[in-house]
């Protein structure tokens, strides 16, 4: 494929159906983590427009920032802090319609309103998060879990 990304218009489902495969053929005979990670990190913000999309890898007991597109970001967020570390905790999906109200939330920027964070499992154990966060409050749904824990699972950890 190469490395033109189609924008894609239409309902959020539609978008994200046009992006997957996208995705996939980016992946596609590329091994290295990091590089598949900033494609997609670039390719999420490119088509949707937040103001941040990135990785946390776990290393030892924290997570570590990894690739991302966006504003300069926190390195490193401890297991149960903020969004980022209670997904990491808690194995599951988060969604925070407004961050402000999220107990314990990183203020990592004051212009983020809204986030959703995305576990990365793999063996049955956490080793990294999809953070996506926007300047607009409730910008994320279950239709971008839905769609955001699709590409997740496809990328060769």
């Amino acid at each position: 494929m190469a490395e033109d990304l189609i924008i894609a218009t239409g309902s959020k489902a539609e978008q994200y159906q046009s992006l997957i495969p996208q995705v996939k053929a980016l992946m596609e005979n590329e091994p290295d983590l990091v590089a598949n990670l900033a494609n997609i990190a670039a390719a999420l913000k490119a088509q949707f427009g937040w103001f941040w999309a990135g990785f946390y890898i776990v290393r030892e007991n924290e997570l570590v920032v990894g690739p991302f597109q966006g504003p300069v970001a926190c390195t490193r967020i401890r297991r149960g802090r903020g969004v980022c570390g209670a997904s990491w905790e808690k194995a599951q999906t988060i969604i925070v319609p407004d961050v402000e109200k999220f107990p314990g939330h990183i203020a990592c920027s004051s212009l983020s309103r809204s986030e959703i964070v995305v576990p990365v499992i793999r063996n049955n154990k956490v080793v990294g998060v999809l953070d996506a966060d926007s300047e607009a409050y409730n910008q994320f749904d279950t239709t971008d879990q839905q769609y955001l824990e699709k590409i997740v699972e496809l990328i060769h950890w």
